[in-house]
Formats: C-alpha cells, sequence, structure tokens
C-alpha cells in the first residue's frame, strides 16, 4: 500500500531500497521558503543495520502490513528460539539476531505477538510487564531503604537490571519491558 511520506509513523514497516526497515523515528522539518520534508531512523529488519533517510513530503512510500499471531515461547535451543501458534499448535524457530532485544525478558509459556510479513517471522512484540525471578544480586543495606540507590540484579533469563536494595534473590520482581525499569517486587 503506497502511502505519502508524512503519513509515516514510529513502529511502521515500509519498503525502501527492496528491503524491509522499521520506522523507529520520525521527524517532519519544514524549512522556511522550501518544501516540507520527513527526516526518518530506519532499521533494517533482516540485518538489524540502521540508517537515516529524508524524504520530501510529496514522495510515496510503500508500508507494509504485516500480519499478528498470539504465540508462546517455549524453548532456547542455542540461538533458536521456538514458539508454538496458541490456536493451531504449529511451532517456529526465530534466530536470536531477530529477537535479541526482547530475549532476555522470554520465559518458557510466555504469550507474545509475532509479526510476519508473508510466512517469515520478522519481530516479537513482549507483554508490557513481565515477573522474573532474581538469581543473583548483593544483598541488601539496611540503611540504603531511606535513600533511593539502585544495585544490579541477574534475572532468571540472564537480564541484568537496576533494582531496590530491599530486593533479594529469590524474589520475583516485575519489569517493563519497553524501559527496563524494575516496577515492583511480588512474593
Amino acid at each position: 500500500m503506497l502511502i505519502q511520506a508524512t503519513q509515516l509513523r514510529a513502529g511502521m514497516v515500509i519498503e525502501y531500497n527492496k528491503d524491509l526497515w522499521r520506522v523507529m523515528t520520525i521527524t517532519h522539518i519544514t524549512p522556511g521558503n522550501w518544501r516540507g520534508m520527513v527526516q526518518t531512523k530506519l532499521r533494517n529488519i533482516k540485518t538489524g543495520s540502521q540508517t537515516e533517510n529524508r524524504f520530501r513530503s510529496e514522495d510515496r512510500v510503500e508500508r507494509i502490513i504485516l500480519s499478528q499471531l498470539k504465540m508462546q515461547f517455549l524453548y532456547q535451543d542455542g540461538d533458536d528460539y521456538h514458539f508454538m501458534n496458541t490456536e493451531t499448535y504449529d511451532q517456529i524457530t526465530i534466530p536470536k539476531e531477530l529477537i535479541e532485544d526482547v530475549a532476555g525478558f522470554l520465559t518458557p509459556n510466555l504469550e507474545v505477538e509475532v509479526e510476519f510479513h508473508e510466512a517469515t517471522p520478522l519481530n516479537v512484540t513482549l507483554p508490557k510487564t513481565v515477573t522474573l525471578k532474581v538469581t543473583q544480586t548483593e544483598p541488601g543495606n539496611r540503611n540504603a531503604a531511606v535513600t533511593n540507590t539502585l544495585k544490579n540484579a541477574t534475572l532468571e533469563t540472564g537480564l541484568v537490571v537496576q533494582v531496590p536494595h530491599f530486593v533479594s534473590e529469590g524474589d520475583l520482581i516485575t519489569i517493563n519491558t519497553e524501559t527496563h525499569e524494575y516496577l515492583s517486587r511480588t512474593k
């Protein structure tokens, strides 16, 4: 579907130079007497490389509509991540390089959305929050509860996040998947 460059939004997928690119950021520029432009930062879906491109406001770009399926994460085998369609029970494998930025949140049975272009999986969208177990952290400092200091904690998936000092090994904590920030502790 062809759309005007001014209709681009962050998160959209477009075809540019015969590759699929995700729009990461977009800025509308209208310099004085000149025609308006759209400055974009794009990330190649297959390689992960980034580039910036400036489209004229009258340019048309090919927007790619992706299909989304609810899937359940099953397990990791080396650099491959295995997912199952929750309706048909079909299983797919996605290589780590496609989902590197979300891999630290994946635990068995977690429900996610997988985006497909034709039959090729391209991206995994996580829920807004996930609950993970703390496997390693320094002991808490009794006096630190008054101050707002943070410490590193390694979670069951290997992800390292900043947590308050009262969080201990074995605690279950809720993490915001977009900001990687600690939200709360559940016992």
